[in-house]
């Protein structure tokens, strides 16, 4: 590999430190890599997952990338979300609860980035702007912004990986009469505090996993009633009486919403968590991605390279259920590309052939527990190409089955719930205080001195 060949990666989020991780092991292990450059608007790594105060707009005008809110806890055990080679047990020094509050996750990531000697290549405070492709020089052009300099300026690359997530750019709809709303109205991603509502009555638009979570924190910090509108069918879970399930919004009109069961009720707020969208406004337009959000993403090939040009990599863009270690895996493998000891397809029929197979699986997707078992299929295609650390799956597999179904058997204590890591064999430490009674963000009063 020539040192001459350059790439960049665009984010320092999980997916961006995944692939950064994967060049700088193959380099620790004596292989030659690139020119590596990882671009991060923010001031610092962790993308979704470093916390920020500010909604709408950033200090330097740039839209605010996270949708994090302050007391966000993991909705899935920690177990599935493990760095093989950075565990849990590793980073703390002990053993700590299965599901855990933002600030404890963030600080494994960056835990994660520090022992995995990464920042090096990162520059942050850098946005990109504009991403084309040179046919006359098979090089990737790049604009970037200097935000703290107030600069811009361009480079040329080799390959060029996308690894800025899809749950940053909001999808929200128009409900028939939202002009008159008076009250409090935002999507989930300016979502930060449920504090400011208490003893008042809360719309969630969506009842996607951002709707539920919001839900049951909007219940925990006191909130007088909440009501979840959803447009498919009802989750029918065990909510407590102040949380309810309501059909699909018909009308508004001003505080009062009806709905299409010709229920009505008044609002003090309305919040959306109708998702979000797939959105690349600095990629030209024969290398942008245009999707839902789905567990299969047309247009990549092993959801991972650009089929009009495999130079371009998208890491971490579908639906996941595996968390981390899906972007994991695609970045080694996304990096056996680069250094050559993976090859692709000769042609992009095969490649399209590829993916069609994996579409025809996709449709038979009937529920959670097949989303699953096609991850998993997913996963194992990826290892069984590339030398990333082997991890007991199934092991995985059952624990995320086991948690949809104490999630089932009672919304308000399957946080409560801990297991043994698939990594290590150890078990998860039994928290002192249940979810729905713990306030506390501190490390301290999660790690045992």
């Amino acid at each position: 590999m020539s040192s001459s060949i350059r790439v960049a990666i665009c984010g320092a989020g999980p997916s961006g430190l995944s692939q950064l991780h994967a060049f700088e092991s193959a380099r620790q292990k004596g292989c030659e890599i690139p020119e590596i450059v990882c671009y991060e608007k923010q001031s610092d790594l962790g993308g979704q997952w470093n916390y920020t105060w500010r909604t709408g707009l950033d200090e330097y005008n740039e839209h605010v990338h996270s949708s994090m809110y302050f007391n966000l806890w993991t909705n899935l055990p920690k177990e599935c979300a493990e760095y093989v080679d950075y565990t849990y047990d590793k980073h703390f020094g002990q053993s700590v609860p299965s599901y855990l509050p933002r600030n404890m996750f963030y600080d494994y990531i960056r835990g994660y980035a520090q022992q995995n000697n990464v920042c090096q290549y990162i520059q942050f405070n850098k946005n990109i702007q504009w991403i084309n492709y040179l046919e006359e020089k098979n090089k990737f052009n790049i604009v970037i912004k200097d935000l703290k300099n107030d600069k811009i300026y361009s480079e040329e690359f080799d390959y060029v990986i996308i690894a800025t997530g899809h749950y940053s750019t909001p999808f929200i709809p128009y409900l028939n009469g939202i002009e008159t709303f008076p009250g409090r109205l935002l999507h989930s991603h300016d979502y930060r505090f449920a504090e400011d509502s208490q003893n008042k009555n809360v719309l969630i638009v969506g009842n996607g996993v951002s709707g539920e979570d919001i839900a049951l924190e909007l219940y925990k910090y006191g909130t007088k009633f909440i009501r979840i509108s959803y447009r498919t069918k009802a989750k029918e879970l065990k909510w407590p009486d102040e949380i309810k399930e309501v059909p699909s919004i018909t009308k508004i009109d001003k505080n009062i919403v009806y709905f299409k069961d010709e229920s009505s009720d008044r609002f003090d707020a309305i919040i959306y968590c109708t998702g979000y969208v797939h959105h690349f406004p600095y990629l030209d337009d024969n290398l942008r991605l245009k999707s839902s959000n789905s567990i299969y993403l047309p247009n990549l090939y092993k959801t991972i390279f650009w089929l009009d040009q495999p130079r371009l990599i998208y890491i971490g863009m579908q639906r996941v259920t595996f968390a981390l270690n899906i972007a994991n895996i695609q970045s080694w493998y996304a990096r056996d590309f680069i250094l050559g000891n993976i090859k692709l397809p000769a042609t992009k029929q095969e490649m399209e052939l590829d993916i069609k197979q994996w579409k025809i699986k996709e449709k038979n997707i009937k529920n959670i527990y097949d989303a699953f078992h096609f991850q998993k299929d997913y996963l194992i295609d990826l290892l069984n190409s590339t030398d990333y650390p082997n991890f007991n799956v199934e092991q995985m597999m059952e624990i995320l089955f086991d948690c949809i179904k104490a999630r089932n058997e009672n919304i308000l204590t399957y946080r409560d719930k801990i297991y043994t890591s698939p990594i290590t064999n150890t078990i998860a430490k039994q928290h002192h205080t249940t979810w729905i009674k713990e306030f506390s963000q501190s490390l301290e009063d999660f790690i045992q001195k």
